[in-house]
């Protein structure tokens, strides 16, 4: 099914990326229902047509329908795009589940590993609403919210398990300036999504340092071989991680001071403490939550990921940034690649 047929398009959660995704899905949709959780949020896209709070300056399409009620929003419509951060999809999804049509379309833009359950964004939405799972997916890629809005050209990764859903769902989120791959490797489309996050906490560290761009270019060269360990082991394909999901998005949030991940670890660097950075960053840094999930990952696997053990010892064990650097430049010396 394709654009032209009418795809009905609600997108829950108004941050940043929601409101992004909704002003480009606005200029191929006659109308994109946008649920706003805050008030204030809500108030400002209906009253002024902006979102003042978390992409300022963006003025939004008339095609864009600000809601604060989430059954109205997700009712009747055909494709649900859930961007809400991760550690509040679960309790979001569920309120919503009871209002999905028998045959809609999940879309997590989410990024992260839920704390507890250790499950991915998509599994977490297939424990909520169990009879769409056949149409459950994950978006993501190279993606700053700003820059999506703004209309520059942007690619980025649609994963389902069944291709003919990401085809369909490439389909009806392209935009002109928007670009979608299709692809069934759902696990390393969201565990690429969700571990760079942690890997531009540590890259806004070595900024905060005073270290340079052969520092962040080793980091993420490291930081991209320890994420594809984890997804193999997870059952996904290590050529995912070289496409935009994995080294692409990658390389936009350790390289691209937007992210507020990569800002987050630079105020640690500079002397904040976790809390003084969490309050002083005006948007969710995903990487926090999904470094203590990952952290409880790689031991239940017994995988060694040396990057996100440090990251997790900065943020929740008190340990300097710049020892946390030296100890993994002191790790014992290895091949690059798995040689006899």
């Amino acid at each position: 099914m394709s654009a032209e047929k009418k795809e009905s398009v609600a997108v829950v959660g108004a941050g940043s990326w929601g409101t992004a995704f909704a002003a480009m899905l606005a200029e191929r949709h006659e109308s994109v229902t946008l649920w706003a959780h805050e008030a204030e949020v809500f108030a400002d896209l209906r009253d002024r047509r902006e979102n003042g709070a978390f992409l300022p300056g963006i003025a939004l399409s008339p095609a864009i329908l600000p809601t604060n009620d989430l059954a109205e929003a997700v009712s009747g419509k055909t494709v649900v795009i859930f961007a809400v951060p991760s550690h509040h999809l679960r309790e979001v999804a569920a309120r919503a589940a009871a209002h999905l049509s028998p045959g809609a379309c999940l879309v997590s833009l989410a990024k992260g590993v839920e704390n507890g359950t250790l499950k991915r964004m998509t599994e977490v939405l297939a424990e909520v609403s169990p009879s769409l799972a056949p149409r459950i997916a994950a978006l993501s890629g190279p993606t700053f919210a700003r820059e999506v809005a703004e209309g520059k050209p942007t690619g980025a990764t649609v994963a389902a398990r069944d291709l003919s859903v990401a085809r369909r769902l490439q389909q009806a989120l392209s935009g002109s300036r928007f670009r979608l791959y299709a692809d069934d490797d759902v696990t390393g489309i969201e565990i690429g999504g969700a571990l760079k996050n942690v890997m531009a906490i540590a890259s806004g560290m070595i900024n905060g340092l005073g270290y340079g761009f052969n520092t962040t270019a080793s980091l993420v060269t490291r930081a991209n071989m320890e994420i594809s360990r984890l997804g193999i082991r997870l059952g996904a394909r290590a050529e995912t991680f070289w496409g935009l999901a994995g080294i692409g998005d990658l390389m936009l949030t350790c390289f691209g001071s937007l992210s507020r991940n990569f800002q987050l670890g630079r105020k640690i660097a500079l002397g904040e403490s976790l809390a003084m950075a969490e309050e002083s960053t005006p948007m969710v840094a995903e990487g926090v939550e999904t470094a203590k999930a990952v952290h409880l990952l790689a031991e239940k696997l017994a995988i060694d990921m040396p990057i996100s053990r440090e990251v997790h010892q900065v943020l929740f064990a008190g340990k300097d940034v710049r020892q946390a650097i030296t100890d993994l430049m002191k790790r014992s010396l290895k091949n690059e690649w798995n040689l006899n």
